[in-house]
């Protein structure tokens, strides 16, 4: 296992991580998107590649964006204040999302009406969505080896436009993403993020419940999979309890390659593109940028601003690179 000073000395391989990280996500979150989707699901039914008319990309990669980019202007010393100033400048200004959460234009509206966290994320019907965790990985990057303070700058971040389990569960994923930047085998990466949870949560619940589904079928996908789905449905897709440890439920099963298992992640269903997004971030970051297909790197390296208009154009490998910069 690595420390997080051997990333320090050896920038090459911090570099590789990150930009493995931040384009896991991003075609994690592509690939789940696409393979969700009813024509994919005709023609192929499972989808195990990108296909010609695939496009990109979802609010996932470009709230991580935003993100990474609120990270670097501040040096990676992330306070409420540069948070609040980040969405005001790129997200409040926007009078629609195209393709993004509730969470988020949510939290857009009670920025607009003079709210601050942790009130702009406690006064909302969606504090406990996945939006927060889908784009908080940046944060496991430059906190790389040190779980602890990726939970404490998640709760920084998720708290402008989340509460209770949606703070949790970005905090899990980054906690995860930390220890997977150090080389960590998925149990120890799962361990960081089950740390961070209370054990009272919903969150708690639902990932021991996903995890003893796995267990019980000795790992087996078909045997676990329709008990996942069953145990873990809730009312609204984009719910951290359930996107969350299906997510994780999926790197239980399937984490020997970065290929193989966004394909299982992507496949899952319900909020696939998320469930697709976390777990390519965390692969991404445990496997680094060379364990990618590159033509999936190059497919989703340029974000289409879809729905936050300055993430256009934006290099995600560049975006890596600045993020490795401050783990120091």
């Amino acid at each position: 296992m690595l420390t997080r000073q051997d990333l320090i000395n050896n920038r090459a391989l911090a570099e590789d991580k990150a930009i493995g990280c931040i384009c896991g996500l991003a075609i994690g979150d592509s690939f789940g998107d696409a393979a969700r989707k009813q024509d994919n699901r005709v023609n192929y039914g499972i989808t195990t590649d990108f296909n010609q008319g695939a496009s990109w990309s979802t609010d996932d990669t470009e709230f991580a964006l935003l993100t990474a980019r609120t990270l670097i202007d501040c040096g990676g010393k992330l306070t409420t204040d540069h948070v609040v100033e980040a969405w005001l400048r790129d997200v409040a200004v926007q009078d629609e999302f195209k393709r993004g959460g509730a969470s988020e234009t949510s939290a857009a509206m009670n920025l607009r009406r003079g709210l601050r966290p942790p009130q702009s994320g406690m006064y909302s019907t969606f504090h406990m969505s996945d939006g927060s965790a889908m784009r908080i990985s940046p944060v496991g990057v430059i906190c790389a080896g040190d779980p602890a303070a990726a939970a404490a700058m998640a709760e920084i971040d998720a708290s402008i436009s989340h509460y209770r389990d949606g703070i949790w569960g970005a905090q899990a994923v980054a906690a995860a993403v930390s220890v997977a930047m150090t080389d960590a085998t998925m149990d120890e990466i799962i361990d960081a993020a089950m740390a961070v949870i209370p054990h009272d949560s919903w969150l708690w619940a639902a990932m021991n419940m996903a995890f003893d589904i796995v267990e019980k079928a000795n790992g087996s996908v078909l045997d676990a999979w329709m008990p996942l789905h069953d145990a873990l449905l809730s009312s609204a897709w984009a719910t951290t309890a359930e996107a969350i440890p299906s997510a994780f439920a999926c790197l239980k099963m399937e984490h020997s390659d970065f290929r193989r298992g966004v394909i299982l992640a992507g496949n899952f269903g319900r909020d696939a593109d998320t469930i697709g997004a976390v777990a390519g971030a965390i692969l991404g970051a445990k496997y680094g940028a060379g364990a990618i297909p590159q033509r999936w790197i190059e497919k989703t390296r340029y974000p289409s601003g879809t729905c936050l208009q300055f993430t256009k154009g934006l290099d995600l490998m560049e975006t890596g690179r600045q993020l490795a910069a401050l783990i120091r």
